[in-house]
C-alpha cells in the first residue's frame, strides 16, 4: 500500500455538522419561543450559520479565542436579525454546546467506508480543530470512536490547522511518516493546503462540487469514492 496512515477531519467530512446544527437550532428556536420576535426559523438558522462560519474563520486564524467564539455568536445573530443582544436567551450558547454533540448524523457511506479501510489494514486517525471535549462526545454519539487509533485536536497540541505543526504533531503521535500518510478533509485551506505544506498527500472532500483552482492529490464528492483511491 502506498499509504498506511489515513488522517480524517471530523466536522463536514464524516460528522454532518450542518444537519446536526440545523436540528439543534430548530430545537432551541422552539424551546425559547423565538417565533414571538417575528423571526422565521429558517432565517434564524441562516443568520446564525453565516455568523458562526465567520467567527470560526477568525478562530482558525488565531484572531479570537474559543471562549469569544462561543459567547459571541448568538448575541450577534440576534443583532443581525434586527433585535437586541439582550433578546438572546440566557444560556442558549451553553445549551447549543450541550445538545449539538449528542446528534449523530454522518455523511453517506461513512460507516461502510471506515469498515472497508479498517479491513484493508489502514491505520485511521483524526486531526480536528474542534474543541476537545465536544469532539469526543460527537464521536461517541455517532459511534465513530472505535474506528480511530489517535484523535489529535488543536487544543491538545496548541496549533490549529492549517499550521503545519499540528500535522507534524499527528505524525509524531502516530509514528507515521508524511510519505505514507494521507489527509482527508473538506476544507481547502485547513485540510488540503495545511497537509500539503506539511508534506502529506491530500483528499479534498467536495460534496457540493465547488469550483476551485487548487492543485490537490485527489478530489471526491462522495466518501464511497475513497474505495477507488485506497
Amino acid at each position: 500500500m502506498k499509504y498506511r496512515h489515513l488522517f480524517f477531519d471530523l466536522d463536514h467530512t464524516l460528522w454532518d455538522f450542518e444537519t446536526n446544527a440545523d436540528e439543534t437550532l430548530r430545537h432551541l428556536f422552539t424551546q425559547h419561543d423565538l417565533q414571538r420576535h417575528g423571526i422565521a426559523v429558517e432565517k434564524f438558522i441562516q443568520v446564525y450559520s453565516d455568523i458562526n462560519h465567520g467567527l470560526w474563520r477568525l478562530y482558525q486564524s488565531n484572531k479570537i479565542t474559543q471562549q469569544q467564539l462561543r459567547v459571541t455568536r448568538f448575541p450577534r445573530t440576534f443583532v443581525q436579525l434586527g433585535l437586541r443582544e439582550e433578546d438572546s436567551p440566557a444560556g442558549i450558547s451553553e445549551q447549543f454546546t450541550d445538545i449539538l454533540p449528542l446528534k449523530s448524523a454522518v455523511f453517506p457511506y461513512t460507516y461502510e467506508v471506515l469498515d472497508y479501510l479498517q479491513a484493508k489494514g489502514y491505520q485511521l486517525h483524526l486531526i480536528t480543530n474542534g474543541f476537545r471535549d465536544i469532539q469526543h462526545i460527537k464521536l461517541n454519539s455517532s459511534r465513530l470512536t472505535n474506528y480511530f487509533q489517535e484523535i489529535v485536536t488543536s487544543e491538545c497540541c496548541g496549533h490549529l490547522k492549517p499550521d503545519a505543526r499540528i500535522f507534524q504533531h499527528a505524525l509524531e503521535r502516530t509514528g507515521a511518516t508524511a510519505s505514507e500518510s494521507l489527509m482527508i478533509g473538506d476544507n481547502l485551506e485547513c485540510d488540503v493546503l495545511g497537509a500539503h505544506n506539511a508534506g502529506l498527500d491530500q483528499v479534498y472532500f467536495n460534496p457540493e462540487k465547488r469550483r476551485h483552482f487548487n492543485q490537490i492529490t485527489y478530489e471526491i464528492s462522495c466518501l464511497s469514492e475513497l474505495k477507488e483511491i485506497l
